[in-house]
């Protein structure tokens, strides 16, 4: 076998020190890195055991927990002067950054700091190994090499992201293997069940969730980066075993706002990289499929905040510890691990030789304006928008984002309508500027139309917050001075005396949150399907009404739960002495009706897309806070239809539905039961006979383009990977039209902001159902859409009531709950949950 050139600063010495206790992770484990799998328990204990060790050098801190309960964990590494300083070092870098509020300017003359996070993908599980090997390395005192890095770096090590996905693998894989190992790639041990432990706890895929912040790794993690905000950030995983190691330069598609000195140091790196891998004769690719654009990434988020932000790929999803490649070789762990050491100390040696330069630069970047054409963004205030607009300051809480009020008029882009208007700012309007610190960012967060420089890319093309929210702003060419920075919208505080009726507006997630836990107490609401006026408040349709008349069970505590419910989930509620309006429904009206609390059926397990499966779980569980079943779909006849109300479908393929129990689902939806089905499984539900949903012919659409081009047929075998790209709709944005008398529509305005995330689409429902969300012509907004589905997004449906029998079928051919994020459909699956079919 051929010896491997390895760095000569990293070879472990075998000699205890006589100085300490330190010890390897071989001499502390048992066994060498990469012929086992190191549990979690396991990896702590060792960061624990060197930061007792030499504590001198290594500072090591728990930042958060898991929904798991395993603890998550920043590990500090640096010269025994750097880390006595840590807490200076960390505050001068924020005044780098103009992060901190005391306008004293940060010195240059500062160590670099370089974050490394190991296994955000639980399944990807070689670099928590590597990471071991890497702090090892860095905290050896016989190792002269790294000691002269660390004289000028801080290197902050995550050492596991993802701990329950990485847990869920690494279990089940020690439960499926023998007394050996089995590389043949089709044994058990490399096909992973269902769902895999690539995602978190909630099938969360935590690399698509940096600015979101949805999930709790994330939300503690990112409390801790915009603390720091380190020069380089280096994101690690792993992708198919039969691929080289991939590292920076990233691929086109860059967003815009990425500088040059940002492109050109990822290329700096990748050179050091390559002089490794080539002196051993590894393969590697760099600048092909992984680009710099979705900025919620873990190199796209740390970019766009001044780092020099990286993912790095080692080929390994599945192989275990060892497999045989589909060139014959055979790859293990400590081959996978081996790299990404290899990979980290290359990444710490070249920022440590380019500290200088990569503080200086950090610096310029966020003292130089690189808002782009637009220099503010104005939000709308409505009043019918608290929630939204709750949630969206939230947003920029988490992302140390500033905002304030401002005065003024003047015109601008209007995200509505996608073309130039005028406005006023009214004093509860929101305003952000693009010249703040973070205004790379901001611009990335808030652009209308992300300008791609390769249609190529690895996820979705627009994100802009005022479609994410369902807000109406405004981007002005206007700078607008601020006034009440980091402003926070008051606190409600009911305090609810005896009275004939109570009303809670139906307005937002909060207001479905407040409406779930009451249900869950028991108490018996009721809701009108029209906007009503009562002694002269306003209230829009499906505003909750709760009478002491069927909740006499309460008593006179009644007032006092309400109260503390609603004041918990910051919403209001209205007391009322009458059930007579002043225009609407009177509250004894057939056009009140009673809200039942739903008996909730979720789908899971093989066949069912895990991450749709997430989505929807994590909302009701976490936000909702509102009880679900899960059920293995292969086991859906085993639910009892009886004790069942709401069945929902996340995106999948369902095989029962050719047999008894698609029939005896059918007759359940007829007796009163519900449906809502989620992108997938509409299509299949439209095959079904009782269906009055179909899916559009694109017969029309394809003719158009061919009689347009006779030669579209023809083809070049370099493009192959294109030539799916225009008939695609890479997560773009569309303007639907909606029905808000519907139930599915309340608390909606007369539209709805959409991700497009399929390709399907529907003919309207002629008899029998509700076109409650549809398009009715080209509709895009922001993102982008092939050339070839473009000329068929027209006269189609996106959200559909089929009534059938005494239930109903809810079509949700887009994910409304779309990784969570995507707060402006919320509200809808909510009023799916809870209104729609209520008689």
């Amino acid at each position: 076998m051929k010896k491997l050139v390895i760095f000569v600063f990293i070879i472990i010495s075998t000699v205890l020190l006589s100085s300490a206790q330190l010890q390897s992770p071989e001499q502390f484990l048992g066994y060498k890195i990469g012929t086992k799998y190191t549990n979690h328990h396991q990896l702590v204990a060792y960061f624990k055991h060197v930061a007792k060790e030499i504590p001198q050098n290594m500072k090591l801190t728990q930042y958060g927990v898991t929904n798991e309960g395993r603890p998550l964990y920043l590990a500090y590494v640096s010269t025994a002067e750097n880390i006595g300083n840590l807490e200076n070092i960390r505050i001068n870098n924020l005044r780098l950054a103009r992060q901190n509020n005391d306008n004293i300017a940060g010195n240059t003359a500062t160590p670099v700091l370089v974050w490394l996070s190991y296994n955000v993908h639980g399944n990807e599980t070689s670099s928590t190994e590597a990471s071991m090997l890497t702090l090892y390395s860095l905290i050896d005192p016989n190792n002269a090499q790294t000691k002269q890095w660390l004289q000028n770096t801080v290197v902050i090590i995550d050492p596991c992201l993802n701990p329950d996905g990485r847990e869920r693998y690494v279990n089940w894989y020690k439960s499926v293997i023998g007394r050996e190992y089995n590389p043949v790639p089709y044994s058990r041990e490399h096909l992973e069940p269902w769902p895999g432990g690539r995602s978190n706890h909630y099938y969360f895929d935590l690399n698509r969730d940096w600015a979101w912040q949805t999930q709790i790794e994330s939300r503690q993690r990112m409390k801790q980066y915009n603390q720091w905000l380190p020069q380089v950030h280096v994101d690690f995983h792993e992708q198919s075993y039969n691929q080289p190691y991939y590292f920076a330069p990233a691929a086109e598609p860059y967003h815009e706002v990425i500088t040059k000195w940002q492109r050109d140091f990822q290329k700096t790196i990748g050179r050091n990289h390559a002089r490794y891998f080539d002196k051993n004769g590894w393969l590697y690719f760099t600048g092909e499929r992984f680009d710099l654009f979705y900025p919620s990434y873990g190199d796209t988020y740390p970019i766009y905040n001044g780092s020099i932000g990286m993912t790095y790929e080692q080929g390994g999803i599945r192989a275990g510890l060892s497999v045989i490649t589909a060139e014959g070789d055979t790859l293990t762990l400590v081959d996978r691990a081996l790299h990404h050491f290899t990979t980290s100390l290359s990444t710490i040696e070249t920022s440590s030789k380019n500290a200088a330069e990569l503080v200086n630069e950090f610096k310029k970047y966020f003292a130089t304006d690189n808002s782009g054409q637009f220099k503010s963004y104005i939000i709308k205030n409505k009043p019918e928008d608290r929630e939204r607009i709750n949630a969206l300051l939230q947003f920029f809480n988490n992302n140390n984002i500033e905002y304030g009020r401002a005065t003024g008029s003047g015109s601008g882009y209007d995200y509505h309508t996608g073309k130039n208007a005028s406005f006023n700012i009214l004093n509860d309007d929101i305003v952000v500027s693009s010249t703040q610190p973070k205004g790379s960012f901001v611009r990335v967060l808030f652009d209308p139309n992300p300008k791609l420089s390769d249609s190529v890319t690895y996820d979705i093309t627009s994100w802009a917050l005022p479609y994410v929210f369902g807000i109406q702003a405004f981007a002005s060419k206007q700078t607008f001075p601020l006034n009440d920075k980091r402003l926070t919208l008051p606190a409600i505080q009911n305090q609810l005396s005896d009275a004939y009726g109570y009303v809670i507006k139906w307005q937002g997630v909060q207001s479905a949150k407040t409406i779930a836990q009451l249900l869950k107490q028991g108490i018996r609401l009721r809701h009108a399907e029209a906007p009503f006026i009562i002694e002269t408040q306003s209230f829009p349709a499906g505003s909750a009404i709760i009478l002491k008349n069927g909740n006499e069970k309460f008593g006179t505590q009644l007032p006092t739960i309400l109260s503390g419910i609603c004041n918990k989930n910051n919403v209001e509620v209205a007391a009322v002495n009458t059930g007579m309006v002043d225009k609407g429904f009177d509250f004894g009206s057939t056009g009140v009706h009673l809200t039942k609390a739903p008996r909730v059926v979720l789908l899971s397990g093989k066949g069912t897309s895990s991450l749709s499966v997430g989505d929807i779980w994590h909302f009701m569980d976490q936000e909702l806070q509102y009880p679900v079943t899960l059920v293995d779909a292969d086991n859906a006849e085993s639910i009892d239809w009886d004790k069942t109300d709401v069945l929902i479908m996340p995106d999948g393929f369902y095989n029962f539905l050719s047999f008894a129990i698609g029939e005896k689902i059918a007759a359940w939806v007829r007796a009163g039961g519900k449906i809502i089905a989620f992108e997938g499984a509409s299509v299949q539900l439209s095959k079904q006979k009782w269906s009055t949903v179909k899916l559009k012919s694109s017969e029309e659409g394809d003719s158009l383009i061919n009689k347009k081009d006779p030669y579209s047929a023809l083809k070049n075998f370099d493009n192959r990977e294109r030539d799916q790209i225009p008939k695609m709709a890479v997560g773009s944005v569309i303007k639907v039209d909606v029905d808000n008398t519907h139930p599915l529509m309340f608390g909606y305005p007369k539209y709805y902001y959409s991700l497009l995330l399929n390709n399907d689409l529907f003919d309207f429902i002629q008899d029998g159902g509700w076109n409650v969300g549809v398009i009715k012509k080209e509709s895009q907004l922001s993102g982008f859409v092939g050339y070839k589905l473009k000329p068929k997004l027209k006269d189609g449906l996106i959200f559909g009531v089929q009534d059938y029998g005494k239930g109903s079928v809810v079509y949700l051919t887009e994910n409304v709950l779309f990784r969570n994020f995507w707060q402006n459909g919320k509200l809808m699956f909510c009023n799916v949950l809870f209104l729609v079919g209520q008689r």
